[in-house]
């Protein structure tokens, strides 16, 4: 008996694959092997980074508390636990966005943790 292969099936595999790749530089756009690696490397960076955009935000959120915090004469770290000593909570995110964006309440809440 002869050897089925479904060539329907692979073939539509690698066009899908090489629609993903489309765009890339040199080989890795045209070349199934060097595609495929190129894919698979891109997906991986994919996963890694989707966990590293938190920390990255997490880190910028800091930095503008600590700036906001030391136009009022505090640093971050005091600032962070005068306000847990104080039972407020919250988040890093929105005290980020109230330093950036509505400096007024940020002045409030400095002025309640003192």
């Amino acid at each position: 008996m002869p050897r089925s292969v479904n060539s329907v099936a692979s073939k539509a595999r690698k066009k899908k694959l090489m629609k993903q790749t489309k765009g890339q530089f040199g080989r890795r756009k045209n070349v199934w092997t060097v595609a495929k690696n190129a894919y698979e490397k891109g997906m991986l960076y994919a996963y890694r980074d989707r966990r590293v955009k938190k920390r990255s935000f997490r880190a910028l959120w800091i930095q503008r508390i600590n700036a906001a915090a030391r136009l009022h004469g505090m640093s971050y770290s005091v600032f962070m636990g005068k306000l847990h000593a104080k039972d407020i909570e919250i988040s890093r995110k929105v005290l980020a966005d109230l330093a950036m964006n509505n400096p007024e309440a940020f002045k409030a809440i400095v002025k309640a943790v003192k």
